[in-house]
């Protein structure tokens, strides 16, 4: 079997395989020429010298007998690394075939001692420079903006891929898991005492205050049938309704007393009142454990459960109209982040040297924990290609290399036996 011979489709050729195999065709037939030149050369020389043509027909069958043999010898040597010269069963030949699995293990222990050991990694990694060669490319013009782009093409191909019914259990999950372990008595106390100390609640006071006292304006006659209808039956008409306005003009001026005067005894009375509660949800076990309560009620309903899960739907609409928006808030943000990061990583020599270092702990890592599988990896493909196959692919990529040896040995042998003739007629042989 020869290397023109059709490849299995379990290897295939490809067009630059194809050139190859006709590179080694080539070459094998010029190796052939040469071996039936020296075959011819050293017939004639022969007969030459058995017609008693002179000396030189000597030299000429001796240079040609040697290259005959060359020849001959590496042809042999070639043909043993990929096949059974003549088909015979000779020891020590179709190497590549029969000791395929042997150069896959020798291969991957190769690769690992070499190029998988932690030293060799850092050390190559120290001398490329990657932060500083990246951190020029990011800060060059259009850089940033391809890297923007791609990701936020990564980013609509993630959320394209997400189940936005998954996505939402596990929001609404990891939210009211959260917001039921973190207590909000405490904090909430401690927000609202410095509101109150600093006097920012005087603001909402003063909107309810104004809020009432239109309510009150507006709905004088609510009012008044409201008191009006909590009357005995018994009393007369005229004086419920003299009863229900006086209620109302003293309501109505109390509200309008409070609105009027900052310093009112029933703000006084809100200020201590929301004071005293703020000290009590810190420190008062049961007010804590109402608050706490509470939240669990309000997170267990259901109208809560679905506003937290619909929140996914409002964040992913608006990640991905950012991310299809060149001109986005998102996208400018990430791109001016991006040249920013790239110039300091190209020109800070600290931030150089903590990333390189950072790259090579990891490439480290890599190495010394995924090493044996690496290797593995070589050893198992390579003892998964068939024996033939392979061999046959081998022969196509460096075939016409190993034609030259044959070639050369055909020189190279012509030339020693010329100088062996030369030397033995000299010595009076």
């Amino acid at each position: 079997m020869t290397v023109e011979d059709t490849v299995a489709p379990g290897v295939g050729l490809t067009p630059a395989d194809e050139a190859k195999r006709q590179g080694v065709r080539r070459m094998k037939t010029i190796a052939t020429g040469l071996l039936g030149f020296a075959t011819l050369v050293f017939a004639l020389a022969s007969w030459a010298k058995a017609s008693g043509a002179g000396a030189w027909a000597g030299y000429v069958a001796a240079a040609a007998e040697a290259g005959m043999v060359g020849a001959l010898a590496d042809w042999f040597a070639v043909t043993a690394l990929f096949r059974r010269p003549f088909g015979l069963p000779i020891p020590h030949t179709a190497i590549i075939p029969t000791k395929k699995d042997a150069f896959g293990r020798t291969l991957g222990d190769f690769v690992g001692d070499n190029f998988l050991s932690p030293t060799v990694v850092r050390a190559r990694l120290g001398k490329i420079g990657i932060a500083r060669r990246f951190g020029e490319w990011l800060a060059a013009p259009g850089s940033a903006e391809r890297v923007t782009r791609e990701a936020a093409a990564a980013l609509r191909g993630v959320l394209a891929v997400l189940r936005d019914e998954d996505v939402q259990a596990v929001v609404a999950e990891a939210v009211t898991r959260r917001a039921a372990a973190t207590p909000v008595a405490e904090p909430a106390g401690r927000l609202l005492g410095k509101v109150v100390a600093d006097g920012g609640h005087h603001g909402v006071v003063d909107l309810i205050v104004v809020r009432a006292h239109h309510w009150l304006t507006v709905h004088h006659g609510d009012v008044v049938d409201k008191v009006t209808a909590k009357t005995p039956g018994w009393t007369p008409r005229f004086l419920d309704q003299q009863v229900g306005e006086r209620v109302y003009r003293e309501l109505l001026r109390f509200v309008t007393d409070i609105r009027d005067d900052p310093a009112h005894p029933a703000r006084g009375a809100v200020d201590n009142f929301l004071a005293e509660f703020a000290v009590e949800l810190q420190t008062d076990p049961e007010t804590i454990a109402r608050v706490e309560r509470a939240k669990a009620d309000l997170l267990a309903r259901t109208e809560v459960q679905d506003l937290i899960a619909s929140s996914w739907a409002a964040v992913r609409t608006l990640v991905v109209d950012a991310a299809d928006d060149e001109n986005s808030e998102l996208r400018r943000r990430l791109r001016d982040a991006l040249r920013s990061f790239g110039r300091r990583l190209a020109t800070d020599a600290r931030l150089q040297a903590k990333t390189d270092g950072w790259l090579q702990d990891a490439a480290a890592y890599v190495v010394e924990t995924y090493r044996d599988e690496i290797t593995a990896l070589i050893s198992e493909t390579v003892a998964g290609w068939d024996a033939d196959e392979a061999s046959r692919k081998i022969e196509i990529n460096v075939g016409r290399d190993l034609q030259f040896i044959r070639i050369n040995g055909t020189v190279v042998g012509a030339l020693a036996g010329l100088l062996i003739h030369t030397v033995t007629v000299a010595a009076g042989g």
